[in-house]
């Protein structure tokens, strides 16, 4: 795959150019897109992007000597090689948005591209939907937090990052599009719909989800309202294009959680037709949930639909929250492939748990181990209370809070802990730049009634903050070990340290004598 520099940045962008002195070389052969130097490649575009802790033009020198032919910068420069072409723009990032999507041939435009947004769900909704549509036969790909699939391998996220940048999701959509792909589910964070990235800005959605809308990411939006109008760009974006995909017309349209407050926002910021759902009552033109019971491997419901239709459900997923995200997905497939919702009701028992959201643990141990990613107090609100009703013995829980993120939920986070459960004990989860241990005494801050060394403790090494709650445990207890799920490490201010909670988990388990059944 190999496009000229002189078609990928429109000439209203750029602010100046630096071409080769050779004018053979004035309009270079693109043979790659890169935005991280080390990931260079001869023949490489790179785009020189600056973030919270890094200049951008730091990396041009490197990304040179690795081979790149061109570079897109912002500031100019005190040099310039003669053997590349440089253009100045004023934001690199939202230049690379439309030409990674011109690089790859808008791979989007021969996709059905499902988004999903929201706070809490968006990773298992996602799975979900890729999950039904394949059991429907068909083939379809996704990109998530967790894992992604372009052909028919799963294969684990490396990155701590939900939306990738434009680079990575027109790649990524193009191997799903060169392998024969229909369908592509894109988990769509805030970050990535944001007009501050563009990470998203050029991809044709023909659905839009939003899951819920809570408090999350305000050190990058700056407000809840700008939060909320940023993820509301996937809705928006449905009204963009005429939803004529490999010479047929798609169904477009929103999905959104009734019960939250935002569902009137997000149903206004489209033309579309827009379906709910709720757990609350039924649901006009949506569908609803009520009878919702739980168990330690999954969820039992009632699922109501228009005309007075209702079905018995069983998800194989725990948590009770998953009904919603259940509802979503079925809400999604139904109306894409105009499938009657009865067809899909004997499939979602097939459906299967994202690692690390509520991964149960089980080595014959007499209490429960539950590994999830909750890490907001919204999402802290989702699994607590099902599971204390549940409980008969203790829950020892084991949490911190992301460094360098917003600081505002961090006590919040220790109320909604100690209210639920009986032991808390706080650890690192990704302190950055932050000292680690004075980050967990803000979340302590939220739960003073808990008593230091009894019911509160305060362990930065989250591998023995993990053994202190097992060897806590007694029968009946359940160890709930929050804010990782399936991420693969913990990041430092110097260093970023492997880890994985499910792994560890197993690990100390064993440690304690359980070794499977």
């Amino acid at each position: 795959m190999s496009m000229k520099l002189s078609r990928f940045v429109p000439e209203s962008a750029v602010l100046e150019r630096h071409l080769p002195t050779d004018p053979s070389k004035s309009d270079p052969e693109i043979t790659d897109l890169a935005y991280d130097s080390r990931r260079v490649v001869p023949g490489a575009l790179f785009f020189a992007l600056s973030g919270i802790h890094a200049n951008g033009a730091t990396f041009i020198g490197e990304a040179i000597r690795r081979g790149a032919r061109a570079v897109v910068h912002a500031e100019p420069l005190e040099s310039y090689d003669p053997e590349v072409a440089y253009v100045r723009v004023e934001n690199p990032r939202l230049v690379m948005s439309p030409a990674a999507a011109a690089f790859y041939g808008n791979p989007s435009k021969d996709l059905v591209v499902i988004g999903v947004t929201g706070t809490e769900g968006k990773s298992t909704t996602v799975s979900l939907i890729f999950q039904l549509l394949r059991l429907c036969g068909k083939k379809a790909g996704f990109i998530s937090t967790v894992e992604y699939c372009v052909a028919d391998e799963t294969l684990a996220n490396p990155e701590h990052q939900t939306t990738p940048e434009a680079i990575t999701v027109h790649a990524k959509l193009a191997e799903m599009r060169d392998n024969g792909l229909e369908y592509a589910v894109v988990e769509s964070s805030s970050h990535g719909l944001s007009a501050k990235t563009g990470r998203l800005a050029d991809v044709l959605f023909d659905v839009g989800v939003m899951t819920n809308v809570t408090h999350e990411h305000l050190e990058f939006h700056g407000t809840h309202e700008q939060y909320k109008s940023d993820k509301a760009n996937l809705f928006r974006a449905l009204d963009l294009h005429d939803h004529a995909k490999r010479g047929k017309s798609i169904p477009s349209f929103g999905v959104v959680n009734e019960e939250d407050p935002a569902s009137g926002y997000f149903r206004a910021a489209t033309k579309k037709t827009v379906y709910g759902y709720s757990t609350w009552a039924d649901v006009s033109g949506g569908l609803s949930a009520s009878n919702v019971t739980t168990d330690a491997r999954g969820v039992n419901f009632t699922l109501s639909e228009p005309g007075d239709k209702s079905h018995a459900v069983r998800i194989n997923l725990p948590g009770a929250f998953n009904a919603y995200n259940a509802l979503a997905t079925v809400l999604v497939v139904s109306h894409l492939l105009d499938r009657p919702v009865e067809e899909l009701i004997p499939l979602l028992a097939q459906l299967t748990p994202v690692k690390g959201r509520m991964t149960v643990i089980d080595r014959g141990q007499p209490f429960e181990v539950i590994v999830d990613y909750a890490h907001t107090p919204s999402s802290f609100q989702a699994i607590f209370p099902s599971l204390r009703k549940r409980i008969a013995g203790k829950i020892i829980c084991v949490f911190g809070s992301g460094g360098e993120r917003d600081t505002i939920k961090r006590p919040e986070q220790g109320r909604i802990a100690a209210d639920y459960s009986d032991i808390v004990i706080l650890a690192d989860e990704d302190p950055r730049g932050e000292d680690p241990r004075a980050l967990l005494e803000e979340i302590a801050a939220g739960c003073p009634e808990k008593k230091r060394d009894e019911g509160l403790y305060i362990i930065p090494n989250r591998p023995n903050a993990v053994r202190k709650a097992i060897a806590l445990a007694q029968p009946g207890d359940l160890v709930l070990l929050l804010g990782k799920g399936h991420e693969n490490s913990i990041i430092y201010k110097d260093r970023v340290d492997p880890y994985d909670e499910i792994d560890e988990a197993n690990k100390a388990l064993r440690e304690a004598g359980w070794s499977g059944k």
